[in-house]
């Protein structure tokens, strides 16, 4: 298949990390997407397929099946081959029976006629109170509803499927009715090839209409609608008389294709998609977030090139062991400050757990950055990350295995399988339990029996294994030696002022990379729960290489505070430290839920709350683990530096 590569040209749309860097107040930067699909090329009169995908709703979070309500079906319907990554998101894609023709416009094509019982009433009803959505594709464009909005920059916005339908009231009356849209208005746009004279797709949009159509005598195939004649010049421009879903009535489905040339070449068929008018609000974000890292670097830089310079200077000094004892400080502890920390088995694994996690997010992000991960490939984003995950596995059993060696343990294989398993079992049980929940509502969201096979046996199949191989690399590597030695007899640790309490310490320390992360985290949280598409991935990145700055250097920070109060119990501190920031992500997105969502329904609270956890505590051993080896180089470098007979 052809590679088809492209330059978005827009300063909203970033994602080259070097013209970031160097030209970001001077020039637009520029993004790579590579789409990863060949363009298709039509001549007049080809057939054009309109795919039908899931029904979904920002209020309640769970997609459904097309024809899960009594639409216009096809003789045959036929699913679309979905990779992982669609199959967990809900997506189902099917063939429908929308008949276009490349350049040929059809008006009032009417499509099908139903009668609505009870039991189909109570549907229609339930999914337009729910403002559930249609969504369709052609040629990998997904369907949208241009809005006027003259409040933006640009006067069009794009909305992602049309309404099913809506709520209202007729003129005089109180009572609220439910009306359905029965007539799309489609319009395909093209890009025309001067040259071969073939067109490619480069825009897919619709207006939906609620209209009660009418005819004359009994309905049949060939009834001509009076409500909706091309011959007669009468059209459907507005919803003035709309159709209410009631009970034994009928609905006739109807339909216009309307074919606009458009200057818009087929690689930036997506930049209308992707545009957001809000970039001030992410360099607003990068510079806060450099703000945090400035005042954390200057702290850092006072500790090592003054307090830590002058400090050692003067211990390596000292004559005498009665002038050593008079000393205080951080110096003091380094007969302990290298001592196995209690619970030392599972710092190991949540520390490889990390490290796992650190490179999926990283391969992850350059991939992005890249433009490998479009949008245009559906599913393509998640079904990356799980592939990186498992594979990131070796790293996972290397880390563990290779610290727990450090702390003179001896059962790496009881290690390397605590890595392999606990993580992922803990996250596999709350998944397990929202699937069911899906389940319990005959959602197209919940994972099927062969994909929930699929995930188990990359997690046993692929990942288990390779963790165990780089707990076996990881045990055989000689550990890394204490640059001072540990004294037999653990030091009394003296009383902490206030401000060192551990509890406020950690609490304080996950302010600052949360902070860094939580302008952006907002988009992040609005293109997965309100259904927009998130393609700044150059603001991404930005974001999290701050994000690893911060967590290393507040923990450095109070890891020296510690240390100078003689508490030399630092290990799990130096990871709950900077984790902690995963609190302060999950209060934000509970914060979130009753501010920007309008979701109502049990289950998809729970939905969203479950799959928020998730995410926290992936945070959670993300951070936690940056944090724990900036502390860990930092005092190794501190106390390596010191003249210790």
């Amino acid at each position: 298949m052809e590679s088809q590569s492209r330059s978005i040209h827009n300063k909203r749309s970033m994602a080259m990390i070097p013209a970031l860097l160097f030209l970001s107040l001077i020039h637009g930067v520029h993004c790579f997407y590579l789409p990863g699909v060949a363009p298709e090329d039509f001549q007049k009169g080809d057939p054009l397929k309109v795919k039908v995908n899931k029904l979904t709703s920002i209020k309640t979070q769970l997609p459904y099946s097309y024809y899960s309500l009594p639409f216009c079906t096809p003789e045959k319907i036929v699913d679309s081959a979905e990779n992982l990554g669609e199959v967990l998101r809900g997506d189902r894609i099917e063939n429908s029976p929308y008949a276009f023709t490349m350049q040929e416009p059809q008006l009032c094509t009417v499509l099908c006629r139903i009668m609505i019982d009870a039991k189909t009433a109570k549907q229609f009803k339930e999914k337009i109170d729910d403002e559930y959505r249609v969504n369709m594709i052609l040629d990998n464009l997904p369907l949208v509803v241009p809005i006027k909005r003259l409040d933006q920059a640009s006067n069009t916005v794009y909305q992602l499927g049309y309404h099913i339908g809506l709520k209202g009231q007729y003129a005089g009356n109180k009572e609220e009715k439910y009306f359905i849209h029965n007539h799309l208005a489609f319009t395909v746009k093209y890009h025309r090839d001067l040259q071969t004279g073939s067109s490619r797709i480069v825009g897919f949009e619709v207006k939906p209409y609620s209209i009660k159509h009418e005819y004359e005598g009994k309905w049949s195939e060939k009834t001509r609608l009076t409500t909706c004649d091309p011959h007669m010049k009468r059209m459907v421009v507005n919803s003035n008389t709309p159709l209410e879903v009631e009970v034994n009535k009928e609905i006739i489905f109807s339909y216009d294709v309307e074919y606009q040339e458009s200057d818009v070449k087929w690689a930036s068929r997506w930049d209308s998609y992707l545009l957001m008018s809000d970039d001030q609000i992410h360099w607003f974000s990068i510079v806060n977030s450099l703000m945090i890292v400035l005042f954390l670097t200057g702290m850092v830089a006072l500790i090592m090139l003054r307090t830590l310079y002058r400090d050692i200077s003067k211990y390596n000094e000292l004559e005498t062991q009665e002038e050593a004892l008079e000393e205080t400080g951080w110096k003091l502890v380094h007969g302990d400050v290298f001592r196995p920390p209690s619970n030392s088995d599972l710092l190991c694994v949540y520390v490889g757990t990390g490290v796992q996690f650190l490179g999926m997010v990283l391969v992850t992000m350059i991939f992005a950055v890249l433009g490998f991960l479009s949008p245009s490939n559906r599913g393509g984003l998640m079904t990356a990350m799980l592939l990186l995950w498992v594979s990131m596995g070796i790293f996972a059993g290397y880390a563990s295995t290779n610290l727990y060696k450090m702390f003179k343990g001896a059962e790496w294989k009881k290690i390397a399988a605590k890595t392999a398993f606990m993580f992922p079992a803990i996250v596999f049980v709350i998944f397990f339990v929202l699937n069911a929940l899906i389940w319990g509502q005959k959602s197209s969201g919940a994972v099927p029996f062969g994909t929930m096979f699929a995930l188990v046996f990359l997690w046993f199949g692929i990942s288990v294994p390779l963790v165990i191989v780089g707990g076996y690399v990881g045990f055989k590597k000689p550990a890394m030696e204490d640059p001072v030695k540990t004294n037999k007899i653990p030091r009394q640790i003296p009383e902490q002022a206030w401000y060192m309490n551990p509890i406020f310490s950690i609490l304080i320390g996950g302010i600052l990379p949360f902070g860094a992360v939580f302008i952006e985290l907002f988009f992040i949280l609005t293109s997965i729960w309100l259904n927009q598409f998130y393609y700044m991935f150059g603001f991404l990145f930005l974001v999290f290489i701050i994000l690893l700055i911060t967590c290393a250097e507040i923990t450095i920070v109070l890891c020296y505070f510690q240390l100078c109060s003689e508490d030399y119990k630092w290990w799990w501190r130096s990871y709950l430290t900077s984790g902690s920031s995963a609190l302060y992500l999950f209060l934000y997105a509970a914060f979130y839920f009753f501010t920007k969502l309008e979701i109502t329904k049990l289950v998809s609270g729970l939905l969203y709350f479950g799959y928020m956890l998730i995410a926290s505590y992936a945070f959670f051993v993300l951070t936690g683990t940056i944090g724990f080896y900036a502390c860990f180089c930092f005092t190794r470098l501190i106390y390596s530096s010191l003249k210790i007979d």
